[in-house]
């Protein structure tokens, strides 16, 4: 087993992303790793890896284009204007105001799918006003990573239906064929897991916290209105969201949501380039990565490693729970290295759907499974979107550690919550 080409190439891929070494290299020098060590060789090995790649070409255009909504979205007054209704209804209520935080954030996956683009824009104007409340910025920091990962590890809109359909494609990949609508059915675990992760957090952190800023300062009115411009963003915004629920195309979607934001000049038509080139300085790395790493995959289902590893899952096929668990711990560890539950899908779906399989597990668990396996270590680990977004904005002033104030609390309230629900759903599915 520690000869294994598919078990070697993880490690070194998760040792890179650990040591913090690129991740797009990472991926690509362990997909070498696995095809050296199989026989297959550095060439054939290299025309796998370019070949399997096209299994992603779907998901790398949608979040361009996601990028490009979040662009034309992050230059108007849209957010403005919401900080502005938030100060004033909440400015004294602290717990309503992470949890309306933790909801604002989930529209960011779905409804306006901007992802972490909102968070510099929205949060640093509100600082002031935590102070103020002496509000403890790590229940705020478990707030913003909930809204960025739950609505896309349980609801097929928006960003979610980017992951289900990676999901779909993988699981289909290997010989499990299933719809979105089966996806769907069982992943609302995944958010009702951390839903209570949320209230933990809220509870947990819910004493005030003096950070030793003088709160002479306090959140300002703001006076932005909603112009022309706006009301075309925000109408290309729906339309978008509209046509991916109807078609289930991200792609078809964000297309359509650009075109009527043009046409009605939420877009001014001389800074078409402008937000499309802002649109992939966002996304394009992430695209990458989410094409290499359905390479990867396709590099680990042809070393031939996944049938030895199938032999020794039935080593503890008699104990579901030992292999249930045994299959969420790797997948928190490969998605802590990477930092992408979305890029994490391919390099365990080979692995994992024979696994289940010679573990006896129905569909519905081995849905289940992958889909949390993946999303696993995404909150917490230190190289993911879903921390570096909120300590983007909760640091403005200095005042918030990465590690210990957004890594620490999203990995202990979400990880774990998420461990055991997937564990009790896979055993009862």
């Amino acid at each position: 087993m520690l000869t294994n080409p598919v078990v070697i190439s993880i490690l070194v891929m998760t040792a890179l992303c650990l040591m913090r070494f690129n991740i797009l290299l990472a991926i690509l020098i362990s997909a070498l790793v696995a095809g050296v060590m199989s026989g297959i060789g550095i060439v054939d090995t290299t025309s796998i890896l370019i070949s399997g790649m096209k299994g992603n070409l779907e998901t790398a255009l949608s979040y361009i284009l996601l990028g490009a909504l979040a662009s034309a979205i992050a230059r108007t007054n849209l957010t403005a204007i919401l900080i502005n209704a938030i100060s004033q209804i909440l400015s004294k209520k602290s717990t309503y105001l992470v949890l309306s935080i933790a909801a604002i954030s989930c529209l960011s996956q779905n409804l306006i799918p901007v992802h972490i683009a909102f968070i510099p824009v929205l949060i640093p104007p509100l600082l002031p006003l935590f102070n103020r409340l002496k509000l403890d910025r790590r229940a705020v920091a478990c707030a913003l990573t909930f809204g960025l990962k739950a609505p896309y590890v349980s609801l097929s809109v928006g960003f979610g239906l980017l992951f289900h359909n990676i999901l779909k494609k993988e699981l289909e990949n290997n010989g499990v064929n299933v719809s979105i609508s089966d996806i769907q059915s069982v992943m609302w675990i995944g958010g009702a897991s951390m839903l209570v992760g949320l209230f933990l957090a809220v509870l947990f952190y819910g004493r005030q916290r003096d950070y030793g800023v003088s709160d002479e300062m306090v959140t300002q009115s703001l006076n932005a209105t909603m112009t022309k411009k706006e009301w075309a963003v925000l109408a290309g915004a729906v339309v978008a969201f509209g046509i991916q629920i109807y078609t289930e195309s991200m792609p078809l979607g964000a297309l359509s949501g650009l075109v009527v934001m043009i046409v009605f000049k939420g877009i001014e038509y001389d800074k078409v380039d402008e937000v499309m080139s802002l649109g992939l300085a966002m996304m394009a790395f992430i695209a990458f990565i989410m094409l290499v790493a359905a390479g990867y995959g396709a590099v680990l289902r042809e070393s031939g490693g996944i049938e030895e590893l199938v032999k020794f899952a039935s080593l503890i096929a008699g104990s579901k729970i030992v292999g249930v668990l045994l299959m969420l711990i790797v997948g928190l560890l490969i998605t802590m290295g990477i930092g992408s539950s979305f890029g994490t899908i391919p390099v365990i779906a080979s692995i994992y759907v024979p696994f289940s399989v010679s573990l006896g597990l129905d569909t519905p668990a081995i849905i289940l499974l992958i889909g949390i396996a993946a999303a696993l270590g995404d909150a917490g680990s230190p190289a993911s979107d879903s921390t570096l977004g909120p300590t983007s904005g909760l640091n403005a002033d200095g005042k918030h550690a990465h590690i210990y104030d957004t890594c620490v609390p999203t990995f202990v309230f979400f990880n774990i919550p998420l461990i055991i629900g997937a564990t009790l759903g896979a055993m009862l599915l």
